[in-house]
C-alpha cells in the first residue's frame, strides 16, 4: 500500500489564548505534545511547523454568523462542503434533516471505497449502542451515520478485544465503570499503537475522539487535563510509529470549545489542524477551511 492516510478527529478542540487561567493547553504542559511539537499553538501563534510537521488553524465559522456546532461542522469535514452556509445556520450536535441525504452520498467513506480505496473506522462501541440501533432509533453522529451509510460495520468488543477497535475513550475504563464490563485496561500510548497496526491494512483510517468537547462543557480544568492527557499518550504512541516519508497522519477538529473554559459552549475560535508526516506542508496549506479537508484527502490518495 503506498499511501496511507491516519486520521485522528477530535471535537471541540480550537486555538485559543495564552492564558492559563482559560486554556488548560497552555497551564499544562502535555508531556509528548510539547516534546514533538515545541510548543502549544496560540491565536498569537496559530502556525507552528518543522520538516515533521504542520500546525494549521482552520476555519470553523465558514462565513456564517453563531457558534460553530459539530452536525454542520462534522458534515463539513467529511462530506466536503459548506454545511452551515447549505442550512443557513450553525447545528448540532447531530447532522440537521436536510443534510443527511448529502451525508449518504458525499461522506469520504462512500467516495474512497468508489474509488476503490480501503477505509475503516477504529472506535469500538458497546452493546448499549447496539441496542439502540436494533430499537430502530437513528439519532447518529455524523461521523457514525456516514460510516454506517458506506455499507460499513461498525465494532463490537469482539473486535476491541481481537485489536482490531479502540474504545472512545482511549483506555477501556470509562467501559468497564459505567457500561459493566471487565476489559485490561489499555495505557495511550499502546492503543495509539493499536491505531498505528490497524493503520497498515486501509488507505484511511479514523479514530473519533469527543471527551474533549464534554471537558470544554464541564469547564472543568481536572477533567480536561486527564482527558488531554490520554490523547497526548495516544498521539505519542502513534508518532512513534510513524514512517515521515510515507505515512500522513492528520489530526482536525470541528470548532473550539477545551481551549477556553472561560465560557461553557463552543468558540468562533479557528480549529486545530495538525499533519504530520509525507507532504505534511502542502496538505496544511491546502486546508484552511473545514470543507476543504475532504476533497485533499482524496487528491493526496489519487496523486
Amino acid at each position: 500500500m503506498k499511501k496511507r492516510i491516519m486520521m485522528l478527529f477530535v471535537d471541540g478542540w480550537g486555538i485559543g489564548r495564552n492564558d492559563p487561567n482559560v486554556n488548560p493547553f497552555v497551564k499544562f504542559k502535555f508531556n509528548f505534545f510539547y516534546d514533538f511539537f515545541g510548543s502549544v499553538p496560540t491565536l498569537r501563534k496559530s502556525k507552528i511547523q518543522n520538516k515533521f510537521f504542520s500546525i494549521q488553524p482552520v476555519n470553523a465559522t465558514m462565513g456564517v454568523a453563531g457558534l460553530p456546532q459539530s452536525g454542520t461542522g462534522q458534515t463539513a469535514i467529511f462530506c466536503g462542503f459548506n454545511a452551515a452556509k447549505f442550512i443557513g445556520k450553525h447545528f448540532g450536535p447531530y447532522p440537521y434533516s436536510t443534510l443527511k441525504p448529502l451525508i449518504q452520498k458525499k461522506n469520504i467513506f462512500i467516495e474512497l471505497e468508489q474509488k476503490n480505496y480501503r477505509t475503516y473506522f477504529s472506535n469500538a462501541y458497546p452493546q448499549r449502542f447496539f441496542d439502540y440501533l436494533k430499537n430502530g432509533r437513528r439519532t447518529l453522529s455524523v461521523t457514525t451515520f456516514s460510516y454506517l451509510s458506506a455499507g460499513k460495520k461498525l465494532n463490537d468488543v469482539n473486535v476491541l478485544l481481537d485489536r482490531k477497535a479502540i474504545t472512545a475513550e482511549i483506555t477501556n475504563e470509562i467501559w468497564n465503570t459505567k457500561l459493566g464490563y471487565n476489559l485490561p485496561l489499555v495505557v495511550p500510548q499502546k492503543a495509539g499503537d493499536v491505531f498505528y497496526d490497524i493503520s497498515k491494512e486501509y488507505h484511511f483510517n479514523l479514530f473519533e475522539y469527543f471527551l474533549t468537547d464534554y471537558a470544554g462543557h464541564s469547564r472543568d480544568f481536572n477533567y480536561a487535563f486527564d482527558v488531554l492527557n490520554k490523547f497526548d499518550g495516544f498521539l505519542e504512541g502513534i508518532v512513534n510509529r510513524i514512517n515521515f516519508s510515507k505515512d500522513l497522519l492528520i489530526i482536525i477538529s470541528d470548532h473550539g470549545n477545551i481551549e477556553d473554559l472561560s465560557v461553557k459552549g463552543h468558540t468562533r475560535n479557528p480549529a486545530i489542524g495538525i499533519f504530520v508526516g509525507n507532504k505534511h506542508q502542502e496538505l496544511s496549506e491546502k486546508t484552511k477551511i473545514l470543507y476543504q479537508l475532504k476533497n485533499n484527502i482524496i487528491r493526496y490518495l489519487e496523486d
